[in-house]
């Protein structure tokens, strides 16, 4: 098969196209040929060598992927070969064939296209576990995602919004606020020319919010922690700004503030495949009845996986950034 690896650490250019045997599936696995593979952050962070893949995945980038199920194992399975999925995987995404745990794979929703479903796992997964599992967002409380614009972004500002929840949300740029008030977010922040503490804080009769998602980190922490609802909690899923900051821990004693983060990428399977369970019983309706829409940036060929880290790197982009096979 054809695949897509990294030579050696560095600039987009060192991921170059290569041949490979097909992978061979596990006991619990599946073997997907690959329509469409999404690109995400952690692909950039892998290709410049900070963010090496777990022991045991493949070395090849790559974590969301969509396709045909080619063969597997089925036991204790409702799959069957022929199925068209999308899957989240540890590794091997950018590749024309790419094994998954059974489990952590789903159905294209209904009205999606290969392509589209294909844009789904790594953010949803990712925004389930943290915002509705780790920071428990429910009933009327309200959502700050900083980031608003990317991937994850546009998945949590739907997905909340499609709950109920009232969602706030920060970008780089005017466009990017008005993108992410269109997916149902109150209010984008352009966080270069306002302060997003003072915005959420005057939206939100000076309680600020209960939950806020963060993948920027550093000196965003203090702010954040400024910006918290009593019981408050913060979850941290990157540190795009620093992993260090100063901390007036004393408003997290006396508010009873929460602040917590996690990787997802080296969790067991059957920790992923209890958060499929849940986006299918929870969020695959809300797809299926059009309340949570695909959005995608922009879809190259795979064999041009640099230009499309190199837009991701440039960050002008609204949503999903794809590869097609």
């Amino acid at each position: 098969m054809r695949a897509i690896e990294i030579t050696q650490p560095g600039a987009p250019e060192v991921l170059q196209i290569c041949e490979r045997p097909i992978p061979t599936f596990k006991p619990g696995e599946v073997l997907i040929k690959v329509q469409a593979a999404g690109v995400n952050r952690p692909d950039i962070l892998q290709r410049t060598g900070i963010y090496p893949p777990p022991p045991g995945a493949s070395d090849l980038p790559g974590l969301e992927i969509a396709g045909e199920i080619v063969d597997g194992d089925f036991t204790g399975s409702q799959l069957k070969k022929g199925d068209l999925v999308c899957a989240l995987v540890t590794g091997g995404g950018y590749a024309e064939y790419c094994t998954a745990p059974a489990a952590q794979c789903l159905p294209v929703p209904r009205g999606w296209s290969v392509l589209e479903a294909a844009s789904l796992p790594e953010t949803l997964f990712t925004v389930w576990t943290n915002v509705f599992d780790r920071a428990r967002l429910s009933g009327d409380e309200t959502l700050l995602v900083q980031g608003g614009s990317s991937g994850i972004g546009v998945a949590a500002i739907q997905i909340a919004t499609a709950l109920g929840h009232r969602v706030f949300a920060t970008a780089g740029s005017d466009d990017k606020c008005r993108a992410c008030e269109a997916l149902g977010a109150e209010r984008g922040i352009n966080y270069r020319s306002e302060d997003f503490v003072e915005v959420v804080k005057a939206a939100t009769a000076g309680k600020g919010v209960d939950v806020i998602l963060d993948m920027v980190a550093g000196d965003y922490i203090q702010r954040e922690i400024d910006c918290l609802a009593d019981d408050g909690r913060l979850v941290f899923i990157a540190m795009l700004g620093g992993s260090k900051a100063e901390v007036n821990f004393g408003q997290v004693l006396r508010r009873r503030l929460t602040i917590t983060g996690s990787t997802l990428r080296p969790r067991p399977i059957a920790f992923k495949g209890a958060i499929a369970a849940q986006l299918q019983q929870r969020v695959w309706p809300l797809i299926e009845a059009g309340k949570i829409k695909p959005v995608i940036f922009k879809t190259f060929p795979f064999e041009q996986a640099a230009q499309a880290h190199a837009l991701m790197e440039s960050s002008t982009h609204v949503g999903k950034i794809m590869l097609t096979f």
